[in-house]
């Protein structure tokens, strides 16, 4: 990760053509987005899309339109290169669920998600039950995770999307607050609320769940 100073230089050179400069930056934000895409990702494409060929391809497109953003920047860059590598695994997500084809849907597991308004929960879900590892717990997998599912569903919309963008992405409370379209001090709340919460319904779920930790 670069920091700010750095990052400020390197966009001064970038804009006067610099693409060595251009190709730090992209670098420099690389593992953050990866962990967007690898975070984001519906787990029917895992195996089938990987994050790396997602972040690259946003790349691509982000630096033929380089110009337009060092012109004029509108957001930091690394939050102009998220709402790239965002648009890319959308359109990933599309092509391979979308209709017409043979495609990742014949692979839909019974526990997943069927609307598309479901994935911000279903993100999460994913997270958490991955720490899954009792037997006891295991043998109970899809329960607790379609239990799980339908509280988070429960949650506000904002308040599960910043509970992603901060503990699961790691932005920072400014940077989630940019994305939401909300004050940082509203951000920062909400966190903190959604993280209660989060507790409570791993407090509630079959066994304690101990090793469910956000």
């Amino acid at each position: 990760m670069i920091d700010g100073p750095q990052t400020k230089a390197l966009l001064a050179r970038a804009a006067g053509g610099d693409g060595q400069a251009w190709g730090k930056l992209l670098t420099g934000h690389q593992e953050r987005l990866m962990r967007m895409v690898a975070f984001r990702m519906d787990p029917r494409l895992r195996g089938r899309v990987d994050a790396a060929d997602v972040v690259q391809d946003a790349f691509v497109e982000a630096s033929a339109h380089r110009a337009d953003y060092l012109r004029d920047p509108s957001a930091p860059l690394f939050l102009w290169l998220r709402g790239v590598v965002r648009n890319k695994l959308l359109e990933a997500h599309r092509h391979h669920l979308g209709t017409g084809m043979r495609d990742a849907r014949r692979d839909l597991p019974l526990e997943a998600p069927q609307r598309s308004d479901d994935m911000s929960a279903a993100a999460l879900c994913a997270q958490l039950s991955g720490h899954l590892t009792r037997a006891s717990v295991a043998a109970r997998r899809i329960e607790v995770k379609t239990r799980l599912q339908g509280a988070l569903e429960e949650m506000d919309a904002i308040d599960r999307e910043v509970l992603a963008l901060r503990h699961f992405e790691q932005l920072s409370n400014a940077e989630a607050a940019q994305v939401l379209g909300i004050q940082e001090r509203a951000a920062a709340k909400r966190y903190l609320r959604a993280l209660q919460r989060l507790k409570e319904i791993l407090s509630e779920m079959p066994g304690g769940l101990t090793e469910m930790r956000p």
